[in-house]
């Protein structure tokens, strides 16, 4: 995928054109290998087909003298398409409408060497004419209006001129094969076709290029908020179009920790004990979810998910306890299924007032909460060791939700870094 960047999606769409025109351009050579090995082989392996179609017979080598020039320029254009890209430059603009007057000229040269073996009449009803809106057709691979216009106008203002000259053109002419009106709108048709191919090729580009911006934004979105953003949530910071502000904001923040995962880790493979996190963190990350949380850091064996930021959430603090009741049935069913590989959990939630904002630097930022309030959430899921329970909650969430069904009252307790008591409660 192209750069994040601006500059850097406009020299991968460079260089993606040079090698989109390098395959058009090998394409084409085969076509004019093909075509003139097979009218070669017709005309001199079958002359009476040969005489049946145009006036006399045509010469065997004439195919190779028609279209053979058309070949070695498309082998030489291919050649320095492929140098250009090894050195990383462009096809030069001025060259692209060099290349397309020229390639777009190979029908109006195959009519001129068909019209002196058969009659001029036929020849503009002949392969020779159809093949422009194959030009044309290709064009839009350039994803320039301009060019493909140009391809259709050349392919226009040639078919005309070739009427003119090798036809009894009369302006007023009864019969619509020798009346100007009838061959203009034929070229006409081609002016046409061109310019609808270039709408169309502009339009591609205008579609890349909101791929990639909508693509720039969503990873720029994952990037400050973790490598794991629920689409609901990415949708929402994308709608808002702006980056979230640095500021002070009630946030709710959850803690979780494996306990004992380090000394299990020891006893099982690596790619083992990789394996078993990234199963028991997929069902943990679904609850995170499934609550309006995001998960804002992995922390080796545990993680840090927040509930209010950076979207507004009213019931950010019963969408945070939910989420992690839900957690504790999930490790039981988890347990329950997997008697070989156990786990045990401790989570801590606090909600309260904290800073939140971007950090970093210009090539690498992340969205964080910085505060009392997430120490004192981490302060909680240590506690867990030494009561014993799995989830505790600040009295600020007990309060914000009411109070949890079978929430017990521990007390104030002493909390590491906290000089007065913590009022902590156990639900289960």
């Amino acid at each position: 995928m192209a750069e994040a960047t601006p500059g850097g999606y406009a020299a991968e769409l460079r260089r993606e054109i040079v090698r989109s025109e390098i395959q058009r351009v090998r394409l084409l050579a085969i076509f004019l290998a093909l075509l003139v090995v097979v009218m070669s082989a017709a005309l001199n392996l079958f002359p009476a087909f040969s005489e049946r179609m145009f006036q006399g017979g045509m010469p065997g080598w004439v195919p190779l003298a028609g279209v053979g020039p058309f070949l070695v320029y498309e082998i030489g254009v291919l050649y320095f398409l492929r140098w250009r890209l090894a050195n990383d430059k462009d096809f030069p603009r001025v060259g692209r409408f060099a290349n397309a007057l020229i390639e777009t000229s190979l029908p109006s040269c195959a009519m001129v060497v068909m019209a002196h073996h058969m009659d001029p009449l036929l020849v503009f009803g002949s392969w020779a004419s159809l093949a422009y809106f194959l030009f044309i057709i290709l064009s839009t691979l350039r994803l320039d209006f301009w060019l493909s216009l140009w391809t259709g106008a050349v392919a226009a203002i040639e078919q005309l001129g070739l009427v003119i000259w090798l036809l009894p053109i009369e302006m007023g002419g009864e019969e619509p094969q020798t009346s100007l009106v009838y061959h203009a709108s034929r070229s006409a048709i081609l002016l046409v076709g061109g310019v609808l191919a270039g709408v169309i090729a502009g339009t591609l580009r205008r579609q890349f290029d909101k791929a990639v911006a909508a693509g720039a934004a969503r990873d720029r979105v994952t990037n400050l908020f973790g490598q794991h953003v629920s689409p609901k949530v990415v949708d929402r910071l994308l709608a808002a179009r702006t980056d979230p502000p640095s500021e002070m904001r009630e946030v709710c923040v959850l803690f979780l920790d494996i306990r004992g995962f380090t000394a299990m880790s020891r006893k099982r493979p690596a790619d083992e004990t990789v394996a078993l996190l990234n199963d028991f963190f997929a069902a943990m990350i679904d609850i995170v979810d499934r609550h309006n949380g995001i998960i804002n850091k992995f922390l080796g064996d545990g993680f840090l998910a927040l509930f209010g930021a950076p979207l507004q959430d009213n019931k950010a603090a019963d969408n945070a306890l939910a989420a992690g009741q839900a957690m504790l049935t999930a490790v039981d069913d988890w347990n329950k299924a997997r008697p070989d590989k156990m786990l045990r959990v401790g989570i801590g939630i606090h909600i309260g007032e904290a800073v939140t904002g971007t950090v970093g630097s210009p090539q690498r930022k992340e969205y964080t909460v910085i505060g009392d309030t997430v120490n004192l959430a981490a302060r909680l899921e240590q506690l867990t060791k030494e009561t014993g329970a799995r989830l505790l909650v600040s009295q600020s969430i007990h309060d914000a939700t009411t109070g949890a069904d079978g929430a017990a009252d521990l007390g104030p307790l002493a909390v590491r870094g906290y000089d007065q008591a913590v009022r902590v409660w156990r639900v289960a």
